[in-house]
């Protein structure tokens, strides 16, 4: 069960609080709701020698989900959520404003003397869709420093070794000393295929490495060569090609061909921003604690929690092994929208700009964006209602999933930061 972050009356973070003493504290007109997401009370009176309970913050940095885990002194998980990174739309709207750009200048300067090596990046630059996701979970460590008293910070610092694995003259036995034998290899094809059988589809199962081309014919041990198959499908195919397995099933075998071959986008991803990351976690001043991504599902395997991106951010590090996760726990899902700050240029229907949208979303003070809840007496849409709403400059404001109320009827629940917010639904 998440815990509820608690203030006093000059913001000075205390320890988090059981769901049940948030609520009598709030019954009693003990506190006030401060933020819902993640929820916050603040007290009505000062605390003069707060006690603070110290929690660490435990990150699974991920591509596109990064895990979060708040946990305190006792091992006790108090607080999870999984944050989502927009790093994909950030790369499709350079994209397209590369081609509009493009379309102009080509239409505008078509005589212009061409120009290069005019730009130079610094040291340590990454690109806007990479940068994105260091930004991001800085964002929220910082947050979580605010809310609570955070006196130290573990995370997962994975590593592919992308040369290695395309070199066909490394052999595999450097991955399989030590405990954590094959570890390694493993977690990188779960991330190749999706965690997910390669034959069948099935998923939620024992996964085994397999050859895609058996070794009998030839088949070599380079990672581009194995797949994961349940435990059926492996004993069916033994020594059978791959393609005489599937030739039933010509989309699978094309697929699996296709993902043999297939850039890992998401590990390079990781590799590009591990290092920033860390540096940008090291310039906060607390102790930072790195583990692998083998350390962490062994230590995830050896107290039988299942696999999501909050469970793995608690099994990090050498203290990952004494977690203590509630079976009631379910984290919040953070997803990333953005501020609504990029410069929007409409087209006509055959792409070429014809104007430029208004950035104004500040109406009535409200903004594009916020949490607000309704209550319309009377029309098509009356009752109370809870919805993101966009503002509009006559005053009439539209409803996500509702329809339309007027502005006066509104009442600000919880402020546009650039987030959309939800709850896991079931225990883990």
């Amino acid at each position: 069960m998440q815990h509820v972050f608690v203030l006093d009356h000059d913001r000075r973070p205390l320890s988090p609080v059981h769901p049940g003493e948030a609520r009598v504290l709030l019954s009693t007109g003990k506190a006030a709701v401060l933020r819902r997401y993640p929820f916050t009370i603040i007290l009505n009176t000062t605390v003069p020698k707060a006690l603070s309970v110290p929690v660490v913050v435990k990150l699974d940095p991920g591509s596109k989900v990064t895990g979060i885990a708040l946990v305190g002194l006792t091992g006790k998980v108090l607080f999870a959520a999984e944050l989502e990174h927009r790093g994909s739309a950030i790369k499709a709207k350079l994209e397209a404003r590369n081609a509009i750009r493009r379309s102009r200048r080509n239409r505008k300067t078509r005589y212009r003397k061409a120009r290069f090596l005019n730009r130079t990046r610094p040291a340590g630059w990454l690109p806007p869709s990479l940068m994105h996701r260091v930004l991001t979970v800085m964002t929220w460590v910082k947050k979580f420093q605010r809310l609570c008293n955070v006196t130290g910070i573990a995370v997962e610092r994975v590593k592919f070794d992308m040369q290695a694995i395309q070199n066909p003259e490394i052999s595999g036995v450097e991955y399989q000393q030590g405990t954590l034998q094959g570890y390694t290899v493993k977690e990188y094809l779960l991330e190749k295929w999706d965690r997910t059988c390669a034959y069948c589809g099935v998923k939620n199962v024992p996964l085994e490495a397999e050859h895609i081309v058996p070794k009998t014919s030839g088949g070599s041990n380079r990672i581009s060569n194995l797949a994961l198959a349940c435990h059926d499908c492996n004993e069916r195919k033994g020594k059978i090609p791959v393609e005489v397995f599937l030739k039933n099933k010509p989309e699978t075998l094309k697929k699996i061909l296709a993902q043999a071959k297939r850039p890992l986008r998401d590990a390079a991803a990781v590799n590009a921003t591990r290092n920033a990351l860390l540096g940008a976690l090291v310039k906060t001043g607390l102790p930072v604690e790195t583990g692998t991504g083998a350390q962490t599902k062994f230590n995830r395997k050896q107290l039988g929690y299942p696999k999501a991106h909050w469970i793995d951010a608690a099994c990090v590090g050498n203290s990952g092994d004494s977690v203590k996760l509630e079976p009631e726990t379910s984290p919040l899902l953070i997803k990333a929208t953005g501020h609504g700050s990029h410069q929007m240029c409409g087209t006509d229907k055959f792409g070429f700009p014809k104007q430029h949208k208004t950035r104004q979303s500040t109406h009535f003070g409200f903004r594009t964006g916020d949490i607000v809840r309704a209550v319309v007496p009377k029309g098509k849409f009356i009752g109370t209602h809870v919805a993101r709403v966009t503002t509009r400059a006559s005053g009439s404001f539209m409803l996500s999933r509702v329809g339309d109320a007027n502005h006066r009827y509104c009442t600000a629940v919880h402020r546009q930061d650039g987030y959309s917010y939800g709850q896991a639904t079931g225990p883990h």
